[in-house]
């Protein structure tokens, strides 16, 4: 059978992960499998935008045509895309020679939309010893609590993620006015409540193939970048607190059942495992293992508040999802 086209599409908007994107580039050049496109798309930064084209002349660089922000840059990527498979990997990480194999093996099954891996930190100053594992989510990786092996999940992390464009199109692409609707809570807030719209997206593309299955698959490898701005305690409880507020929109959005199902069963199952693994753990000779519990307690307690202050935000519900133009004009 003749393997779909697939092509990658990679979003930057700052000069300062510069290295970071050539890195991210040319682990897409050294793939087993090489992608049939790679696109670079610059959100809304004329310079290095410039910058791009002129070091990056091998890789298609294209600006961002819709509003500024990660989905408007994705949903740039797919309208100038004619690929089968569209992946989705940030700038700032940078893919295992094998990753798009992996990542497109599961494409076998006619039923699969959307397939996943996992996303390892690498952290740039050294993990914190408080740090638990079940808030890699925080830092943009995969946290304990997600599938070991092939299975299917509800969503997706966009960071390391592949979809059908068709299912894509059918949808309209990813919801870009998240940030939009969160900017009366600060501009930090808006950045976070963005980052909701793989999970959106996911669901948006279940709802209309009601067969569909979204696939997480660990062989998929990712490395992720965690600078040293983001092992602060401060970060961690801003993020906490802009997760909480970001999912009451989208349970607003999507509905409580599909907005929150695997929110739930991380709150009652994963963090109360995790709490009691980092207690054991002082026994075990591991003097960090109670504050990695402590952590998982405050940050749950900050998240919980976030969302009750975005479910206060937003009683009467969301606008309608709008619909992008991913067809080349």
């Amino acid at each position: 059978m003749r393997q779909p086209l697939v092509a990658v599409v990679v979003s930057a908007h700052t000069d300062r992960r510069w290295r970071c994107l050539e890195r991210c580039v040319d682990s897409l050049r050294h793939q087993s499998r090489r992608p049939d496109e790679v696109i670079v798309v610059i959100d809304h930064n004329p310079e290095l935008l410039e910058r791009a084209r002129m070091a990056l002349n091998d890789i298609r660089v294209i600006e961002n045509i819709h509003g500024r922000g990660a989905a408007g840059a994705r949903n740039s990527g797919v309208a100038a895309s004619s690929a089968h498979i569209v992946a989705f990997i940030d700038d700032d990480a940078w893919a295992a020679p094998d990753w798009l194999r992996q990542l497109l093996a599961p494409y076998a099954d006619a039923d699969v939309v959307a397939v996943g891996g996992r996303i390892d930190p690498v952290w740039e100053a050294g993990r914190p010893a408080w740090f638990p594992g079940e808030f890699h989510w925080i830092v943009g990786c995969s946290y304990l609590g997600l599938p070991n092996q092939t299975a299917v999940v509800r969503n997706l992390i966009s960071c390391n993620m592949s979809v059908l464009r068709q299912a894509l199109l059918d949808i309209g692409g990813f919801r870009s006015d998240f940030s939009g609707l969160g900017r009366s809570q600060g501009s930090r807030l808006a950045r976070a409540a963005a980052g909701i719209e793989d999970t959106e997206v996911c669901i948006s593309i279940s709802r209309a193939r009601p067969t569909a299955r979204i696939l997480h698959e660990p062989g998929a490898l990712v490395h992720h970048s965690v600078t040293r701005d983001r092992i602060r305690f401060s970060y961690f409880a801003r993020r906490c607190y802009f997760e909480g507020f970001s999912k009451a929109q989208l349970a607003v959005a999507v509905g409580h059942r599909d907005g929150l199902s695997c929110e739930i069963a991380y709150a009652f199952i994963t963090l109360p495992k995790g709490m009691v693994r980092g207690f054991l753990d002082l026994f075990r000779g591991h003097a960090s293992g109670p504050a990695r519990s402590a952590a998982i307690v405050v940050g749950l307690l900050i998240t919980t508040w976030g969302y009750l202050v975005g479910r206060l935000r937003y009683p009467r519900g969301l606008p309608a999802r709008p619909r992008h133009r991913l067809t080349p004009s």
